[in-house]
């Protein structure tokens, strides 16, 4: 006869009660073998199945999945991480909460069901190492090592980040050392990011082209500064420095910066840490990467971050290597050609997170299907906004300076240029007798033999990177350019390069044969390029098609810039316009800007009479003492 029974405690727990009352606290494994092979725990006592004295359970043979439920959900106006721990049936589909690790089975609907054997064990080793001790509120980082180092334990399909983890609305939009002003959709995004620095996490900031990431970063920046002394790197092609550095002095100008790039750079790393901001260029990372280890940076910054897509560069493997506290990649094209394009950078955003990349690519296929599986994953650690989705904060013109320094090979030639016109015409110069420089500036191709590949030189390397992001977006771009000779460039190379209908209209193309290319352009499905002379194409034609504008090389006259600009930024456009504006700094088209943004003003204050002569005067002047060559 039976000397002791099994009992249920709080609906919860199954227990052995011997005849002298003490309680025996089963394992899962004990229980099996008791209900399904008749081998009872502690041999000195006699016992039944416990079905037998348990009859309104049942009690499976199959073990349960156990997974890690990450969940979101609002706090005080913030989104937080919720984590519990969770059972999953395998032949009918149970979904309960487990409320406590102390035992190894759970009851759920009068069914027994046991964990799979040592489960339970690995679970609370992972959770330790990523400092969870208790279930509920995690952090985004906790929530991040748990994805990169126990994947298959974690259950987040029931999380949605469609813009990111929101910080509390009533955060005060104050930004330390910041000057500028953003739009709410940037202030959203810099509160973004500096949650995910406070949690030493990483990220891609992956807006649409136009929305001001730069903006946005500076702003991470300005926080940082006022918290700690440590530097932050930022990394980007060399046709954005000197736009970098323009954009740091305007935004945020007690950010002490540093460009590292060229003969002039240093060899110490403790002359780096003297600044708040050091910004280099991706080919500057791979020759001085020893250099750069040497210093455990704040935040490392990646500008136009798909320059790491293919994983196997070793651009992209120097830039991994550098040590950091935390990530952040920047790209309107996180995905340019297959899914390992995303793989790579965020391989460098958070190492480890989406696997090895041959686990990648078997659990990835680089097809529609695989890009909607994936995004799930990334969702959390990517912020994208679309300028469709924030319309409503953007004004309808969006002007987008892109100055650029000029690398040093074409600095030489244009300083030669410069001192050829100055003997020539001396005290005589005029505007037209600096159209040199000017077309200097647009190729060397239209003024020297030029011996390089068209791409080699910046502000056409520029123009490349900014067509290819708005090719990846499926839209259509107008390009404006005074030279005939660089049309001719640009038709040869671009249609060449992107496969798409590429048109031009200058002085060349009859009046008649003008809207017939205008109309193929505008009803070509998907992207489309057009290249225009300003003058035999700035005024009177519609094309609204399009919703980019570059201006290649800059005009003395801001009505013929306008005109042109109205092609697309014109009555009829139902989208936000990004203008672009290329020129060079401390050349010719540097005077070019500053008398544009001048005339400008005096429009807009509305005065009158000034005849300009004396002005002309002093821009040639300025243009023709400016000089590109750095010194030293």
């Amino acid at each position: 006869m039976a000397n002791a029974t099994w009992k249920l405690v709080d609906e919860k727990s199954i227990v052995v009660q011997k005849s002298n009352g003490d309680l025996y606290f089963p394992t899962s494994k004990e229980i099996f073998l008791s209900e399904f092979k008749s081998i009872f725990p502690l041999k000195d006592l006699t016992l039944e199945r416990p079905s037998t004295c348990l009859p309104y359970l049942k009690f499976s043979k199959i073990p349960v999945q156990l997974k890690l439920l990450v969940s979101s959900q609002m706090l005080d106006s913030t989104t937080i991480l919720k984590l519990d721990l969770i059972v999953v049936g395998q032949l009918k589909e149970y979904y309960a909460i487990v409320t406590s690790t102390d035992t190894d089975y759970i009851i759920a609907d009068n069914v027994w069901l046991p964990f799979e054997q040592g489960v339970l064990e690995d679970m609370i080793e992972k959770l330790n190492k990523a400092g969870i001790f208790s279930f509920g509120r995690i952090t985004l980082k906790q929530y991040l090592f748990l994805k990169t180092e126990a994947p298959n334990l974690i259950d987040d399909s029931r999380l949605s980040f469609r813009a990111g983890l929101q910080q509390s609305e009533a955060e005060p939009d104050e930004i330390p050392l910041f000057s500028g002003t953003l739009y709410p959709y940037q202030m959203q995004g810099y509160k973004w990011l500096k949650m995910i620095s406070q949690e030493d996490a990483g990220c891609i900031l992956a807006d649409e082209m136009g929305l001001g990431k730069t903006a946005q970063i500076i702003a991470l920046l300005s926080y940082e500064k006022a918290k700690t002394t440590t530097p932050s790197l930022v990394v980007a092609p060399v046709s954005l420095m000197e736009n970098w550095r323009r954009e740091v002095n305007r935004f945020s100008p007690e950010l002490k910066l540093i460009i590292h790039q060229g003969n002039n750079r240093t060899g110490f790393y403790k002359e780096l840490i003297n600044y708040d901001l050091v910004i280099t260029t991706y080919d500057t990372v791979l020759r001085d990467l020893s250099l750069l280890q040497m210093i455990t940076w704040n935040l490392v910054v990646l500008d136009e971050a798909q320059a790491i897509k293919n994983p196997s560069a070793k651009r992209s493997e120097a830039i991994k290597q550098i040590p950091r506290r935390t990530s952040i990649a920047v790209t309107g094209t996180p995905i340019e050609n297959k899914l390992t394009d995303l793989w790579s950078i965020t391989d460098f955003a958070i190492p480890g997170f989406l696997g090895t990349l041959r686990n990648f690519e078997s659990r990835f296929s680089n097809d529609l299907d695989g890009a909607l599986s994936l995004e799930r994953h990334v969702s959390p650690i990517m912020l994208r906004r679309r300028v469709r989705e924030v319309a409503d904060d953007l004004p309808p013109r969006i002007d987008i300076p892109q100055v650029m320094q000029m690398g040093e090979v074409d600095a030489r030639h244009y300083e030669l240029l410069r001192h050829e016109i100055v003997n020539e015409y001396g005290k005589n110069a005029t505007l037209i007798s600096l159209i040199k420089l000017r077309m200097f500036c647009t190729h060397p191709m239209l003024q020297i033999d030029y011996r390089y590949d068209t791409s080699h030189f910046m502000k056409y390397q520029r123009l490349i990177e900014i067509v290819e992001e708005i090719m990846a977006n499926n839209e259509k771009v107008l390009i404006f350019t005074s030279f005939t000779q660089m049309i001719e460039i640009m038709m040869v190379d671009l249609s060449e390069r992107f496969g798409v209908f590429c048109e031009f209209i200058d002085g060349r193309v009859p009046v008649a044969d003008r809207q017939p290319k205008i109309d193929a352009f505008s009803n070509t499905s998907g992207s489309s390029i057009l290249v225009l002379n300003p003058r035999a194409a700035g005024a009177g034609l519609n094309i609204t098609s399009a919703n980019h504008v570059i201006h290649y090389n800059l005009e003395w006259n801001p009505a013929i810039e306008d005109q042109a600009s109205a092609r697309s930024f014109r009555r009829g456009q139902t989208r936000p316009v990004n203008i672009y504006r290329l020129y060079y700094a401390n050349t010719v088209e540097d005077v070019i800007n500053a008398r544009l943004v001048r005339k400008r003003e005096l429009s807009n204050a509305v005065i009158v009479g000034n005849d300009g002569v004396s002005s002309d005067y002093t821009d040639i002047l300025n243009a023709l003492s400016m000089t590109p060559v750095l010194e030293g």
